[in-house]
């Protein structure tokens, strides 16, 4: 099987969490970081460098054989199928992954929409309730899941997940302080969501594909 892995060069945690499932599975695969001149031609046409067009003219995209297909939740899915990061037998535990991940979603949309005025005002207005208002309400949510997980520090079972992986990246993106007006200690009093970070910064995986790819943890 062979797998490319398009996305911008970034550690965004849209294509993180399929990158990270992939190393921690010992998978094999392609990690395309499109920039420069593939990047202008694929913002103006939607054709990925394998000269092939993605699906909704957007990144992550995922080639494996030659098939191609889009989407964070549905690229993500696949590649913990691939290593055991989420489970083929179990429909409950999955559909509780499923949930994260579209929780990831749903925050980053949150995020995005925060950024998109171009007035100063109303940008850092944007920012204050996103930051006192909606990444609370969300953080709360997620954080009444992982106290509800009995049985280990992570949202599912007792072993790390791509729900987890999903999260972590995110909330490494929130706390980075390259958000304006989102503060860096924005989970401070999330003691869950703090516990989950360390859990899967101190994976041996993990830590070796930041070092390896980043050459930090991050």
């Amino acid at each position: 099987m062979e797998i490319t892995l398009y996305y911008f060069k970034i550690p965004f945690w849209r294509a993180e969490v399929s990158r990270l499932a992939l190393f921690m599975g010992d998978i094999p695969f392609k990690d395309y970081r499109i920039e420069g001149a593939d990047r202008d031609k694929f913002k103006e046409t939607g054709i990925l460098p394998n000269n092939q067009f993605a699906p909704f003219k957007q990144l992550p995209v995922l080639d494996v054989d030659g098939k191609i297909f889009a989407q964070t939740g549905a690229i993500a899915r696949f590649c913990g199928k691939l290593s055991k990061l989420y489970p083929e037998d179990d429909n409950i535990n999955a559909a509780r992954i499923d949930q994260i991940i579209e929780a990831a979603q749903d925050i980053n949309y949150i995020v995005s929409l925060s950024g998109r005025d171009k007035e100063i005002e109303k940008k850092t207005k944007a920012r204050q309730i996103l930051s006192n208002v909606h990444l609370p309400r969300w953080f709360n949510f997620l954080e009444k899941i992982l106290e509800e997980n009995t049985n280990s520090n992570f949202f599912v079972g007792n072993k790390i997940s791509i729900a987890d992986l999903a999260i972590w990246r995110l909330l490494g993106w929130l706390t980075s302080g390259l958000l304006d007006g989102v503060p860096r200690e924005i989970i401070d009093t999330y003691p869950k969501l703090i516990r989950l970070r360390e859990e899967v910064y101190n994976d041996p995986k993990v830590n070796s594909w930041m070092l390896k790819t980043y050459g930090k943890v991050i």
